[in-house]
């Protein structure tokens, strides 16, 4: 490397600003679509005193809309679908959590074949969602 000259040669460099420019904005584009993604339906959750923990970033995400349509990571799936999708997911992630999100109108039965479905597929991490009781 050759040492700079004392007759004002500027030394070449590299401007990292539109860079940290498009870093920033690829951030701030990814950090919306998966809260988008994981928060989109709307659902009114049933209220329990205990509070909930942390979510993974590799956990799924069913939730069970009022009329009953199941939809994973905010995408509509029938039970099948569910089924293939979740044993595709395990075998890349044997230990692949899952929280499921019911609205407090929907039938009892249509928690319970999810909740048999998970069992099948031995899938033992499991949360289910709620709203924290307002006394």
């Amino acid at each position: 490397m050759k040492a700079p000259a004392d007759d004002g040669e500027a030394l070449p460099e590299i401007n990292v600003v539109p860079l940290l420019d498009l870093a920033w904005n690829l951030l701030v584009v990814f950090m919306i679509v998966v809260t988008a993604s994981v928060q989109g339906i709307n659902v009114n959750l049933p209220k329990a005193s205990a509070a909930a923990g942390k979510i993974k970033p590799s956990t799924k995400a069913i939730t069970i809309a009022a009329e009953g349509t199941i939809y994973l990571d905010s995408f509509p799936v029938t039970l099948p679908e569910l089924e293939a999708r979740l044993r595709q997911a395990k075998s890349s992630d044997p230990n692949l959590p899952v929280v499921v999100r019911g609205d407090e109108k929907v039938e009892y039965k249509n928690v319970i074949a999810v909740l048999d479905l998970l069992s099948k597929l031995e899938i033992t991490q499991l949360g289910l969602v709620t709203q924290k009781l307002v006394k």
